[in-house]
């Protein structure tokens, strides 16, 4: 009988420490310490403001598409190169078609904008690197626009014109088409437009279309957006809310389930492509789809690739300068018309 106290007295002191020392491995969410998520590295206003130079100008619903989609930069390439292959859609054809895709609504609304789409694909670090910014800085993101936007202004580069209206709210810059149903995306080259030169993003490949060398603004075709209208992805169900500072989809903040954009320091296995940011970090491009280059390119892949169409009513605006030339088309009509 005394053995049998002494053997229960001993079994139940070694549970007692083993449940002491499982206790003591647990952080205060019951996880174990060495799984608890490292903060994600924050990148200065300057980074930032180099990685939302190119689209800073964009209308802000498409500014909105932009930031949600960029955290799909696998979705991205993919739809990419979709379009790239479905060249004869367009219209209603191509709205049908796009639908049909598994893809994130923001990445099906960028395909009423393909030179858009690609140049994410062909920067695709640089799409990779704003995707993992907005997921962990959304607000500073938002800050950093309209940093851009007063910049611009100040520089004689931000105005309202027959292609968008350009007003102010408080401090705030918004900017949406002078039309609603005919969409212009400014070209200019983001490293020469907001008055001071801001480094260039490393690697960066000036798609034609959205890129114009020199110091100014232009604008292109328009791209009709009514035949995307009757989908829940197209145009008029994206927003920017500048005092919630985020983007809206349906009239709700948008919330991305990615699992491609992942925080930056715990990026270190099971990777496909790791785009870096000028900050140094490193975001995620995770998953089994590896976007792969082809000669010539920069980044991303079908460097060259001319989605057609061709440049007319081609207007400007501010101290522009034709210096850079306009290189090339690649304004689409998407679906609505040329205008």
């Amino acid at each position: 009988m005394k053995l049998s106290k002494q053997v229960l007295t001993l079994l139940f002191c070694l549970s007692l420490l083993r449940f002491t020392a499982q206790a003591e491995s647990l952080g205060p969410t019951g996880q174990s310490n060495d799984q608890l998520p490292t903060p994600p590295a924050q990148q200065s206003p300057q980074e930032l403001q180099q990685l939302v130079a190119p689209i800073a100008l964009y209308p802000d619903a498409l500014v909105a598409q932009i930031l949600a989609a960029s955290t799909y930069p696998a979705e991205i390439v993919e739809a990419d190169r979709w379009i790239q292959s479905h060249s004869n859609l367009e219209g209603e054809g191509l709205a049908k078609e796009v639908d049909k895709q598994p893809w994130d609504p923001s990445v099906k609304a960028l395909t009423q904008f393909p030179s858009v789409l690609e140049n994410m694909d062909k920067n695709l670090s640089w799409t990779s690197s704003l995707g993992d910014a907005y997921a962990n800085q959304q607000q500073d993101v938002t800050d950093a626009v309209q940093a851009m936007r007063q910049q611009a202004r100040k520089a004689g580069h931000l105005d309202s014109n027959e292609q968008e209206k350009v007003t102010t709210q408080g401090s705030t810059i918004v900017i949406e088409p002078a039309n609603p149903d005919v969409v212009y995306v400014p070209a200019y080259d983001p490293w020469l437009v907001y008055g001071d030169p801001i480094v260039a993003y490393p690697g960066w490949y000036p798609v034609p279309g959205i890129f114009l060398g020199g110091v100014g603004t232009g604008f292109g075709v328009g791209f009709g957006v009514g035949f995307f209208g009757g989908y829940g992805w197209g145009w008029h169900h994206w927003g920017y809310d500048w005092h919630g500072r985020t983007a809206i989809y349906n009239h709700n903040t948008y919330i991305s389930h990615s699992r491609t954009i992942i925080n930056r320091n715990n990026f270190n296995h099971g990777s496909a492509f790791r785009g870096s940011s000028p900050g140094g970090g490193g975001p995620g491009f995770h998953g089994s789809f590896a976007p792969h280059s082809q000669p010539g390119t920069r980044s991303g892949a079908f460097s060259g690739f001319d989605h057609g169409g061709n440049v007319r009513g081609f207007s400007s605006r501010g101290r522009t300068s034709f210096a850079g030339g306009f290189h090339g088309g690649g304004f689409h009509g998407g679906g609505g018309g040329r205008h």
